[in-house]
């Protein structure tokens, strides 16, 4: 699976490059430093199934989501996880630790009788 880059924050949520979301394209956003710094170290990657539920379920990540969500897999990477379970308030997202992929992003109802099966670790993201 190849990662997918990422342009900074536009309209609600993490546009792959060369994409738009809602009225506003990647290009003309005015990010915030900090997020594009983020960016720029590639602290999380999204697989293109991640990204297409994200859209389907309606998550919208903000900065700090993805700043708690990159910890939480340092903390999993420190473990010696391999593919964890990240759970944050409502959200669920499988990570593949080594290449920092979100995989899938599930939200409160999508999680309700699922089994999560691949996975070795899971960490609760405050």
């Amino acid at each position: 699976m190849k990662p997918v880059q990422f342009q900074p924050y536009v309209a609600g949520r993490v546009a792959p490059v060369g994409q738009t979301t809602g009225k506003q394209t990647a290009s003309n956003s005015n990010p915030s430093t900090s997020f594009s710094k983020m960016l720029e170290q590639r602290l999380l990657t999204f697989s293109n199934h991640a990204e297409q539920r994200l859209e389907q379920r309606g998550i919208r990540l903000q900065p700090e989501q993805l700043v708690k969500l990159s910890n939480a897999v340092d903390k999993a990477e420190q473990k010696g996880a391999k593919d964890s379970l990240l759970f944050m308030k409502d959200l669920a997202f499988i990570v593949n630790v080594k290449s920092r992929t979100v995989i899938t992003a599930l939200s409160g109802t999508a999680m309700k009788d699922n089994v999560f099966t691949q996975i070795d670790s899971a960490v609760i993201v405050e």
